[in-house]
């Protein structure tokens, strides 16, 4: 069953809290509901909106947002040491990592307190702490608008890369993602390599998935501002992959700058885009209604009132500065509308 909504206030279903509008939304419960529409209507423009949560809305959107609203879970197999998972896509992401530490299963737990549906997390390759998503992944159902029918991707298909995937290039504006598989274990495999991580975990009592998880949770809500209280969309940035010379050559002029080995590059590294927004004297900045956080310099928030124009002006300006001191160039990993 669908049910379509006409010049709909997207306010509260954005996290950035930004005033705008759609002319159509559609949530839609089954591929056949799909089907019947795309049958039917055949629109130009149309945008899947999960939870809102990494998306920022700068305009009024003339097309339709699609909107999932089913959000079961199905174990598929359970050999004893692996758990193979069916997750529809309007399952709560930080739902699905509480149920799986209840469950003992390892995997995901390192990712923990993300604000994202199942269906958005394949997008993006969602990451944090040393982990991402597409290390659990199996499979992603999807709905094809163009061959009106569904197609299952493996793993391999994916595309998977930093917050990269096939959704985001060959197949934006084609897939609509139905469901994700996944696939947990039993085998304790924590991974705590990954900053404040193990101290935290240590002043708990030890590597236990339910201790990783209240660990995570307490750093990210340390440093990440609750987009119930102020509008944000978490980290706005994506951290820069350079030439593992350039970042040798900062760092002999910042002896602290951090940097990562990046898995299947080893000429590449990751640099930390908030170290290096908030060594540009950034962190806290605010012009106007818009800001860098003042404790996590890869967030932008609306500090109340703000348009999508004012937030994307800011992010211009950050990275300006970052690009003018470091000669280092950061985008958004924010979809932007």
């Amino acid at each position: 069953m669908k049910r379509i909504y006409n010049d709909i206030n997207l306010q509260n279903r954005n996290s950035f809290g930004v005033v705008e509008s759609a002319a159509e939304l559609v949530e839609f419960e089954t591929s056949d509901d799909l089907k019947e529409y795309f049958s039917e209507r055949r629109p130009k423009r149309w945008y899947v909106l999960g939870g809102g949560n990494n998306t920022l809305f700068t305009e009024r959107y003339e097309g339709v947002l699609l909107k999932p609203v089913c959000a079961g879970r199905e174990i598929l197999a359970d050999d004893g040491e692996h758990v193979d998972l069916r997750v529809e896509a309007a399952h709560d992401w930080d739902a699905l990592v509480e149920w799986s530490v209840i469950e003992g299963l390892w995997g995901i737990e390192n990712l923990s307190a993300i604000p994202s549906s199942v269906g958005a997390a394949p997008v993006q390759n969602i990451g944090a702490y040393g982990a991402e998503v597409k290390d659990a992944i199996t499979a992603v159902e999807y709905f094809d608008v163009n061959r009106l029918e569904v197609v299952r991707l493996s793993n391999a298909e994916c595309g998977f890369g930093y917050r990269e995937s096939v959704f985001k290039h060959e197949l934006r504006g084609v897939a609509v993602i139905l469901a994700v598989e996944l696939r947990l274990h039993r085998t304790a495999t924590p991974n705590l390599g990954y900053g404040d991580v193990v101290k935290e975990v240590e002043a708990r009592g030890g590597a236990t998935l339910r201790n990783i998880r209240e660990a995570i949770c307490a750093i990210r809500s340390s440093k990440l501002p609750d987009p119930k209280v102020v509008g944000n969309a978490g980290s706005f940035f994506k951290n820069p992959i350079v030439e593992r010379h350039i970042a040798e050559e900062l760092r002999t002029l910042y002896s602290d700058m951090p940097f990562y080995d990046v898995a299947g590059s080893p000429d590449c590294v990751k640099l930390a885009a908030g170290w290096l927004i908030d060594r540009a004297g950034l962190k806290g900045y605010r012009c106007g209604r818009v800001g860098v956080h003042d404790r996590q310099a890869l967030v932008l928030v609306n500090h109340g009132g703000a348009t999508g124009g004012e937030v994307i002006a800011l992010a211009d300006y950050v990275c300006s500065v970052v690009k003018d001191k470091f000669g280092v160039a950061i985008s958004p990993e924010v979809n932007i509308l």
